[in-house]
């Protein structure tokens, strides 16, 4: 009887420890990868993978989804909401509650994007609906012109059609990828302006193509290769 219980009781304590094992190691495997930085590194990491896979539950909706040129975006006006290059879009309409800070008021349409009536327009996505305080840093167009004239210049913003490495080659990434890393949030959907709207949003792996222009050569002298006999 007691070895009888002995061999129970083994067969209990492997089968615990086998549902321990088990669930730390699927909850290990949930967790986000971590990508460490390092401060000496000449060139930037590229960022985290995670955003660019965000959206892609819509992908094959993009793809059927037809042009609205009544409308859409053009880039001029994508880039006229900011400041400057990078910098984060101002909110072109009147916002209800100025004291709200965003979360589900801004993301009800810019969550997922849309047909607005109220506006007669199609809702910007935004890459990173996890950062719920919109408000801190994107602010209401309060005035048309400025109280003191300065000499601010918004600068220079990226152009289409300029930045392949070869003729035919998919595009470079003109910016950083920080807070960006959403690509069809942007580049896909009614939405996106039509100069940047991309024509294959179902192949989802954006940066398998498409790299940050992160890195420009410096000294480059002619190449010339090294034989065997020399």
């Amino acid at each position: 009887m007691k070895k009888r219980l002995g061999i129970i009781s083994l067969f209990v304590l492997l089968f615990i420890s086998f549902i321990v094992i088990w669930n730390y190691s699927y909850y290990q495997g949930k967790e986000e990868a971590y990508i460490p930085i390092d401060k000496n590194q000449v060139t930037p990491i590229i960022a985290s993978e995670l955003g660019v896979f965000e959206r892609s539950k819509f992908a094959h909706d993009y793809v059927a989804m037809p042009n609205d040129p009544e409308h859409e975006r053009t880039l001029k006006e994508y880039y006229g909401q900011r400041a400057f290059n990078g910098a984060p879009p101002s909110i072109p309409h009147t916002v209800e509650n100025e004291r709200s800070m965003g979360e589900n008021r801004c993301l009800k349409c810019h969550g997922n994007g849309g047909y607005v009536t109220k506006f007669e327009a199609y809702a910007p996505v935004t890459p990173h609906p996890e950062m719920v305080n919109c408000r801190q840093c994107h602010v209401s167009v309060n005035t048309t012109s400025l109280f003191v004239e300065t000499n601010f210049t918004k600068g220079t913003t990226p152009t289409t059609g300029v930045n392949s490495a070869l003729v035919g080659g998919p595009p470079i990434i003109p910016h950083p990828l920080q807070m960006r890393e959403n690509c069809l949030s942007c580049h896909a959907g009614p939405s996106a302006p039509r100069e940047i709207r991309v024509s294959h949003p179902d192949r989802i792996n954006c940066r398998q193509c498409h790299v940050p222009n992160n890195h420009r050569p410096s000294n480059t002298e002619v190449f010339n290769r090294a034989y065997a006999h020399e």
